[in-house]
């Protein structure tokens, strides 16, 4: 036992507020390199700052053997201070040592969470950049570890590093580089302080990705239209009918598209009612009629693309785009006459998976499009999938797709009062976390009289003015110039 006892070493004291032994573990013999290796570790740790005391140190030196001390000491503070109120410089300072703080973090987290591979290395930081809710890593993962196993032990990085959350992604471009997002706080917990970016627009065009929020980075969100079928769902009260706004007042103040609405609510479109082709409330006979009519206009659209020799519908084809928005998706689904709901299913599904390509696009909102309330069927040809606080992770997954709530993107973990944000997944990405801007029943109101006005000026160009100054602003609402500046979009991500 004295034996045993001896090739053991303390590897910890015990607390000072409990009586926990010490922890002992097999001595380990290691060699003086080992050692050096452990000595020299911490003071790598803090490089950037020593590096930066070196070499200030060293001008100070040199000045000093040729002006005195007094003076050397003058100019070089004279000379810090100067460029440290440059603000590009400032930033840059500021840059350099908030990533040595995060590196030397990450590094301790690491080891703490059990990633290091068989010779001592680490996943190691090699880009970081500062976000609206923390920190975004790009780590390289060393020989013999994976990023699947840097995602398994996120929670246990968390609370190493003491923040709420870690989310940690594969890079698409390389399976040794793991995406690694600190989230620190929730930048989505308040309203935006932005209006809508095209609030005041006289004229917009649909072909044009469309702003509707900001995500977790602070990067600019928005959503392209034409050619894709878009699903949006969640809980009354959860921000739907303002994410539904947006895009169909892109689409009525396009005076080339064509719009459609299909209100089984009667009132929640009814302000586009004056911009609208067609407006059908809670009549799923006059709903019918609408996506019948639809299908005649498909099939001609198909012959005239076939003698443009296109495959499908684009700018300057002569070709309009048709827009068909449908609130409350279910009502004209489940009417209790069998035969009717076969007919409108059957005639929505031709539009949707026929429809795009010929410029024909549906948007839908609905409460729960599961199973049994929308066919998967219909389901399956929206590419766009919006999801808004939902009650349960498998009703989230009902809006975005099996499996997306198992892999931590539900929406069932939005806050009840985060009104606005929500989940969206376009075709072929990740699901997005956002916070749409907010509209009012004002700003609504505004924007669909700014669309009716329009449209009777390219209707009647000679009995109206046709420039777009023409369209009034709303009433006290601050121009361009005095809002603050919009974020940008993101070119990788959309």
């Amino acid at each position: 036992m004295d034996h045993e006892r001896h090739f053991e070493r303390r590897a910890g004291l015990p607390s000072l507020v409990d009586w926990t032994p010490p922890t002992v573990r097999p001595s380990a013999k290691l060699s003086q390199g080992a050692r050096l290796v452990l000595l020299a570790r911490p003071v790598w740790a803090y490089r950037v700052e020593l590096a930066g005391v070196l070499v200030l140190w060293l001008v100070l030196g040199v000045l000093a053997a040729r002006l005195g001390l007094d003076a050397a000491g003058l100019l070089v503070s004279v000379t810090v201070g100067g460029l440290l109120a440059i603000p590009r410089v400032r930033e840059w300072v500021a840059r350099l040592l908030a990533r040595a703080r995060v590196r030397r973090a990450w590094e301790l987290a690491v080891r703490h969470a059990g990633l290091v591979n068989f010779n001592d290395r680490i996943p190691r930081l090699v880009g970081h950049q500062l976000t609206m809710s923390g920190d975004r890593l790009l780590v390289q993962v060393p020989k013999g570890k994976t990023v699947s196993e840097v995602e398994r032990e996120a929670e246990r990085l968390a609370a190493c590093l003491h923040v709420p959350e870690v989310r940690v992604l594969r890079s698409p471009a390389d399976a040794s580089v793991a995406v690694v997002q600190v989230v620190r706080r929730d930048p989505l917990a308040e309203p935006l302080p932005w209006p809508w970016s095209h609030l005041d627009a006289g004229r917009l065009s649909l072909w044009q990705p469309v702003p509707v929020g900001l995500d977790d980075d602070g990067r600019l969100v928005t959503v392209g239209v034409p050619e894709r079928n878009v699903l949006i769902g969640g809980e009354p009260g959860g921000g739907k009918s303002v994410a539904n706004s947006m895009l169909v007042a892109t689409a009525a103040l396009d005076p080339r598209v064509r719009l459609l609405l299909l209100d089984g609510a009667l009132v929640e479109l009814a302000c586009w009612r004056g911009c609208a082709d067609r407006f059908v409330g809670p009549s799923p006979k006059d709903a019918l009629e609408v996506l019948e009519g639809l299908r005649v206009e498909l099939d001609e659209r198909q012959q005239r693309l076939l003698a443009l020799g296109h495959r499908k519908v684009e700018p300057g084809d002569g070709l309009p785009l048709i827009t068909v928005v449908v609130d409350e998706l279910a009502f004209y689904l489940h009417t209790g006459d069998r035969s009717m709901d076969r007919d409108i299913t059957a005639a929505l599904r031709d539009v949707l998976m026929r429809g795009r390509k010929t410029g024909i696009q549906v948007i839908a909102a609905t409460q729960k499009p599961s199973g049994q309330v929308i066919p998967t069927e219909l389901r399956d040809q929206f590419s766009i999938r919006w999801a808004f606080r939902c009650t349960t992770p498998d009703a989230s997954d009902t809006v975005l797709g099996r499996g997306w709530a198992s892999q931590g993107y539900s929406a069932s973990a939005i806050d009840l009062e985060q009104r606005g944000v929500s989940l969206l997944l376009a075709e072929g990405a990740l699901p997005r976390r956002l916070r749409t801007f907010y509209l009012t029943d004002a700003d609504l109101l505004a924007l669909a009289d700014r669309a009716i006005r329009l449209r009777a000026v390219e209707a009647s160009p000679s009995d109206a003015p046709s420039s777009d100054s023409a369209i009034s602003q709303p009433e006290g609402f601050p121009p361009a110039a005095d809002r603050p500046p919009y974020p940008t979009p993101d070119p990788e991500r959309g």
